[in-house]
């Protein structure tokens, strides 16, 4: 199987003021297409910042990153732009769901980046959301829905341009468990039906529903090991599933 990400000796030093923060100190790691991978660590581990570089939100100080075999480590910040909209769907703890806009024209934002005509913008947009059962909620603003729904808004605006890669940045911080199960439901099935799932979580139990775990600590991978105790919230022997 290829690997969709390929990082080499990666590094990422910020400046504040006379003092040097190395947050990434030489990470190594490869992720193949269609895995489901945890990225965990403490706060100053460093994955908010790997997080920010998988994205293609930063570029490293040193070392190499390897997206679907392009270099994207030296691209500049519009090269960058372009391969996030391509290749990478996002999904932020906060939703950055727009107020104003009813669900229909959040999904449907990053496709006038792409340049679609607004009645396919539109066509694709009902479909998303219709596959993350809010297809009955095109009209409503964010204002209007539970966390779960605006979490479900965001994944399907992360979907719609039928990106690689979904990237997910604490995903269930802002819901209670029994939603926070519901989501993680969603996101099994984007992986099963052949997306790439990067999930950064502090969560351990969120962690375990990835089929790998990696953990950061000072700026180091600290472990990267298969997990084998998968929980699938479409196993039928499920808590949540259960009647």
């Amino acid at each position: 199987m290829a690997a969709v990400i390929d990082i080499t000796a990666l590094t990422k030093t910020y400046i504040m003021g006379q003092t040097q923060v190395r947050a990434l100190r030489g990470v190594d790691l490869s992720i193949q297409t269609n895995e489901y991978v945890a990225l965990m660590g403490p706060s100053g581990s460093g994955k908010s910042t790997l997080m920010n570089l998988l994205g293609c939100l930063d570029t490293p100080t040193s070392g190499n990153y390897l997206l679907d075999g392009r270099d994207v480590s030296r691209m500049d910040d519009g090269e960058l732009a372009s391969i996030r909209n391509e290749k990478i769907g996002f999904v932020f703890q906060t939703f950055n769901l727009l107020p104003r806009q009813s669900t229909l024209e959040n999904v449907a934002l990053p496709l006038v980046y792409a340049g679609m005509s607004k009645k396919h913008r539109q066509e694709r947009a009902a479909e998303v959301l219709d596959s993350v059962g809010l297809g009955n909620r095109l009209d409503h603003r964010p204002n209007e829905l539970s966390g779960g729904q605006r979490q479900r808004v965001a994944i399907a605006r992360a979907l719609v341009n039928r990106p690689a890669i979904i990237l997910a940045d604490e995903p269930t911080g802002n819901l209670d468990t029994k939603t926070s199960i519901e989501i993680m439901g969603i996101f099994e099935k984007i992986q099963a039906e052949g997306n790439t799932v990067i999930l950064v979580t502090h969560e351990p139990d969120i962690a375990e529903h990835a089929h790998r775990i990696v953990r950061l600590r000072d700026g180091e991978v600290e472990t990267d090991a298969r997990n084998e105790h998968v929980i699938r919230v479409s196993d039928p022997t499920h808590r949540y599933n259960q009647a």
